[in-house]
């Protein structure tokens, strides 16, 4: 399996953002610190997602950097991803396990104690725990669990746990020693002017 970069930029599809203009930014100074995760409007075709998800393997590549896919695990396979992550309300972490097999990176949403136990025992390599604080991108999340919910999370399993929802690169050090390895970002990176200095920023606090 892959090792697991920190920095988790997670691709925003919303209507006047460019996702891959973006990634194109962040890549050639990010190294093996960073790792992209597709993900896209519930309301987009396999196809849309897909398309999409071949060209961010494709601008990975070059740069040995980890590629996932949200959600829909039929286009990770279809377009060479190194696997995916599933959340509460997509296929159970087993399930997904036996779709992408025994080497493919798995990640898995999760917020408390108990699920995420249970999510590492069933084959997650990472857990996704948040939202660490109130976004915007995405709707219909529940509320916050802030650090005090990741430290709790990180304490109850080995894996990777990744801090999503709204985290910006003054939370990391917080978040760090709360026992978060990495962080998921949206906004903070496609929401900015200077995408690739908000990544360097990111990743300087994530390995100092």
């Amino acid at each position: 399996m892959p090792s697991l970069g920190r920095l988790h930029l997670i691709t925003d599809t919303r209507p006047g953002r460019d996702s891959l203009a973006v990634l194109r930014a962040v890549l050639p100074m990010a190294g093996g610190e960073l790792v992209v995760q597709v993900r896209v409007e519930d309301t987009a075709t396999d196809r849309e997602a897909y398309d999409l998800a071949r060209r961010v393997v494709a601008l990975c590549t070059p740069y040995a950097v980890t590629c996932l896919v949200n959600d829909r695990l039929h286009v990770a396979l279809a377009a060479g991803a190194v696997g995916g992550h599933v959340g509460a309300d997509d296929l159970p972490v087993e399930a997904a396990r036996r779709v992408l097999g025994p080497a493919a990176v798995l990640g898995a949403t999760a917020r408390e104690p108990g699920s995420a136990a249970e999510a590492v025992t069933a084959g997650a390599s990472y857990l996704g725990v948040g939202p660490c604080h109130a976004t915007t991108t995405k709707d219909g999340l529940p509320p916050a669990i802030g650090v005090p919910g990741i430290r709790a999370v990180a304490e109850a399993v080995a894996v990777p746990v990744i801090a999503i929802g709204g985290v910006t690169a003054a939370d990391v050090p917080e978040l760090r020693a709360a026992g978060a390895y990495g962080v998921a970002v949206v906004g903070a990176l496609s929401g900015v002017a200077d995408p690739a200095r908000a990544a360097a920023e990111l990743i300087g606090a994530l390995t100092c």
